[in-house]
C-alpha cells in the first residue's frame, strides 16, 4: 500500500481508476478545476495482456481437448492475473509517481498569493498586483463595477423625480337638485329628503343627471 499523497494544496480530487492516473487541482477562489493529462498505469495493461493471453490459451485448449501443455498455461495466466486483481502494491507505487508529475504540471496552471496564502488559477489572479484578486481586486474591474451601480442609482432617482400622473385630482360632490346642498352619498338628500336617482325622461325614458331641466337624449322637458 503507498502512503498519504501528499499535495501543494489541499484542496484537489483524485479521479485515479485502475486504469491509470488523472487529478483535479481546484482554485481556491472559484473552485473552477484543471484535470491533469490522463495516464495509463503499466500493470494494468500487463493484466488485461496476461489476461487476454489465458483466455485464448483456455479456448485453444477447449478445442485441443484438454492438454496438458494447454492446462498448465492457463493456471498460470490466472495466477498473474489475480496478482493484479485490484490495487495492487505496484500499482500503488505507480499511483505516487504519477501524483508528483500530475502535481508539476498543475503547479503551472496557478499562483500562490503571498498575502492569503492560497492557490489560485489565472483568473482570479491579478498579475499587475502579484496578488490575487481577493486581495487586489483589478482597478478595471471595480472601476465598471462602480459605474454600474453608480447607473442604477440615478435611475432611480430619475424615475423618482419624473411625474407620472399629470391629471387633475378633483373632488366631487353630489348636490341636491331640489334644495341645491352637497346630499351625500345615498339615495335620498340627507338636507331636504328629495330623492337622489336620475331621473327619467317621460318621453323617451332615457336616465338624466340629477337637475337636469331637459333631456340629454330627446331634449324633452324634465
Amino acid at each position: 500500500m503507498s502512503g498519504q499523497l501528499i499535495a501543494f494544496t489541499s484542496n484537489y480530487a483524485d479521479n485515479s481508476t485502475e486504469a491509470g492516473f488523472q487529478f483535479t487541482f481546484f482554485c481556491d477562489t472559484c473552485r473552477e478545476g484543471y484535470k491533469t493529462r490522463f495516464t495509463e498505469s503499466s500493470t494494468y495493461k500487463k493484466k488485461k495482456f496476461f489476461k487476454g493471453l489465458g483466455d485464448m490459451i483456455g479456448v485453444v485448449a477447449q478445442l485441443a481437448g484438454q492438454s496438458g501443455l494447454g492446462s498448465s498455461l492457463e493456471r498460470g495466466s490466472d495466477a498473474i492475473s489475480e496478482r493484479f486483481n485490484g490495487m495492487s502494491p505496484d500499482w500503488h507505487r505507480e499511483h505516487e509517481q504519477a501524483f508528483e508529475l500530475a502535481q508539476n504540471e498543475a503547479k503551472g496552471h496557478f499562483k500562490r498569493c503571498p498575502k492569503c496564502n492560497k492557490w489560485h488559477c489565472e483568473t482570479c489572479w491579478n498579475e499587475q498586483a502579484g496578488l490575487c484578486v481577493s486581495d487586489a481586486p483589478r482597478e478595471s474591474v471595480e472601476v465598471s463595477a462602480a459605474r454600474a451601480q453608480k447607473m442604477v442609482k440615478d435611475i432611480g432617482a430619475a424615475a423618482e423625480a419624473t411625474p407620472v400622473f399629470t391629471g387633475k385630482i378633483e373632488q366631487k360632490q353630489t348636490v341636491c337638485p331640489k334644495c341645491g346642498k352637497p346630499c351625500g352619498e345615498g339615495k335620498f338628500c340627507g338636507n331636504c329628503g328629495a330623492a337622489l336617482g336620475m331621473p327619467k325622461c317621460p318621453k323617451c325614458g332615457a336616465q338624466n343627471q340629477p337637475g337636469a331641466n331637459f333631456c340629454a337624449e330627446c331634449g324633452g322637458s324634465l
